[in-house]
């Protein structure tokens, strides 16, 4: 009887489980460049780096159980219209990882890059499709229609000296292209039609990621702050300051695995805001810096004890 209600749980462990990888990714990144620009103690990215990656290696063996034991749970989440943007955390997973390592250990990072770009265009193009073969429903449309957008922008940051620019451009260019129209499409659920299933609330935060990714791999491909990165800073930071503005809708809402989308974004914007002051080095951007700094590491510390908590009860990989 054990063995059973342990397989089960394992046929309803969820691709979203990857979205963790992507939150503990852009922590480090976070401590990454808050020790470059920052003068933070190297050892925590460093430390950090590991611990990601171990996390990584272990959700990803358990989905590929997962993947071998219940295909048709697999299949499943791979047609569902909310659960199939998802399955782009596990590319966009790999992209963060090889920019984790591309500073210090170029080969290990381009052997997360390679595959993990190749699996991003891929998926990107799957989902596109999907949208577009299958009527979807506009109750559907929610802010995580962004991940497999994002993916591509975070793409040229970790290829620089591995691919040509202009693939590089390529990947930046439909990231761009797709945010604005997805931010029309989700902009106009939200305001005209039923509001979003609560557990899916937090996705609100990944609002802030495209601009604030956007603007890191503009700089990263050409090395300039002109009109059009300060107008992708800015509209990071706008949404940073939006959704700290609605903090009342986040305050109470029930754990899900989804309060993971927190945590990328908001660590994103902190990378921004430390890019920025390290070009312009203005009092606020200092400040904004640090603020970010302390708000990325307090919401994941905040979201590790409950994802620990709901484990412990066994509330995570059950059937909704």
């Amino acid at each position: 009887m054990e063995d059973k209600f342990k397989i089960n749980r394992l046929e309803f462990f969820p691709v979203m489980m990857f979205s963790i990888v992507m939150g503990l990714s852009g922590l480090t990144i976070t401590y990454q460049k808050a020790a470059l620009w920052l003068s933070f103690p190297s050892i925590i990215g460093e430390l950090m780096m590991y611990g990601t990656t171990a996390v990584f290696l272990l959700i990803l063996f358990i989905y590929l159980k997962k993947a071998f034991k219940y295909r048709l749970a697999v299949a499943n989440e791979f047609s569902h219209p909310v659960r199939i943007n998802f399955f782009a955390a596990i590319s966009i997973s790999m992209l963060m990882l090889s920019i984790i390592y591309k500073e210090e250990y170029s080969f290990i990072s381009a052997i997360f890059w390679y595959p993990g770009a190749i699996l991003h265009f891929y998926l990107t193009m799957y989902t596109i499709s999907f949208w577009i073969n299958k009527n979807q429903q506009l109750d559907h449309s929610n802010p995580a229609w962004f991940i497999p957008i994002v993916g591509n922008l975070l793409v040229p940051i970790g290829g620089m000296g591995f691919v040509d620019i202009d693939v590089l451009i390529y990947f930046f260019s439909v990231g761009i292209f797709f945010w604005i129209i997805l931010f029309s499409v989700i902009l106009n659920r939200i305001i005209f039609h039923n509001q979003m299933a609560v557990k899916f609330m937090p996705t609100l935060f990944i609002l802030i990621a495209p601009p604030a990714v956007g603007f890191i791999a503009y700089f990263k491909m050409f090395e300039v702050v002109d009109t059009f990165a300060l107008v992708l800073f800015n509209l990071g930071l706008f949404f940073t300051l939006l959704v700290l503005f609605m903090y009342k809708n986040f305050i109470k809402i029930k754990f899900f695995i989804s309060w993971w989308a927190f945590v990328f974004p908001i660590a994103a914007m902190a990378i921004s805001a430390m890019l920025m002051y390290h070009i312009k080095a203005s009092l606020f951007l200092g400040i904004l810096s640090y603020v970010m700094i302390a708000s990325t590491t307090i919401i994941i510390l905040i979201v590790i004890y409950q994802t620990i908590v709901h484990i412990a009860k066994e509330e995570i990989c059950i059937e909704e």
